[in-house]
């Protein structure tokens, strides 16, 4: 019975990985869209992001089955119901990737903020080594992204500074000031992705000790 559901879990793990790097690609989709002015790429993460959409309901269905069939209990039980908490943000970080994609539509090629590109690079780590530290069960690698959320959030304040500056400085341009307020809301999506990327490292937390960390404080999860 043990070897059935490790098979199960190990399965559970490989499709945790395709959701993963599902998100990986739209990120690093959107992103070169960006950055190329290419509608054609950006027309290639709305297909994607329903894949993602499809692995939610996939690996939600899965976790389910595991439940009901095997009635796991301590850390095997945390470590599914960990897997269920972490496709919710998946599944938003592909919406989020999505909508970055949609907002390149409209920014002309060469024109996008040079450290955006920096910005979703490192959101593209966190959520590899999120992904990463749930499947090697690695409690050090998932509070390294947790710290690592906060090279994120400076990047984000940053950019941001930088175009407040700029509307300022152009403030008589009313197409100058539409594209830096795209840019603003494209650097506050990926901060959206670094806050999720952080949760997914939260439950990796969960699942290997039974608390995740939040606003800096150990605490157990709602409804613990």
């Amino acid at each position: 019975m043990r070897n059935k559901f490790d098979e199960q879990l190990s399965l559970l793990n490989h499709e945790m990985i395709e959701m993963g790097a599902l998100c990986e690609e739209v990120i690093a989709l959107s992103s070169q869209a960006l950055t190329e002015g290419d509608t054609a790429l950006a027309s290639k993460v709305a297909p994607l992001d329903s894949e993602i959409d499809h692995k939610e309901r996939d690996i939600e269905s899965q976790c389910m089955k595991l439940l009901l069939r095997q009635q796991p209990v301590a850390k095997d039980l945390r470590e599914i119901s960990a897997a269920l908490k972490m496709i919710s943000d998946l599944e938003r970080i592909g919406d989020q990737a999505s909508d970055i994609a949609e907002l390149a539509r409209f920014i002309r090629k060469g024109g996008a903020h040079s450290h955006l590109k920096q910005m979703a690079a490192e959101v593209i780590r966190m959520v590899s080594e999120s992904v990463d530290a749930f499947v090697r069960l690695d409690l050090d690698q998932a509070r390294e992204v947790i710290a690592y959320d906060d090279v994120v959030d400076r990047w984000f304040d940053q950019i941001k500074k930088e175009l407040v500056s700029q509307i300022a400085a152009d403030s008589a341009n009313p197409g100058a000031i539409s594209q830096y307020v795209d840019y603003l809301m494209i650097a506050k999506y990926l901060e959206r992705m670094s806050d999720h990327a952080t949760n997914l490292a939260e439950w990796v937390e969960y699942a290997l000790t039974g608390t995740r960390s939040k606003d800096g404080h150990w605490e157990a999860p709602d409804g613990e």
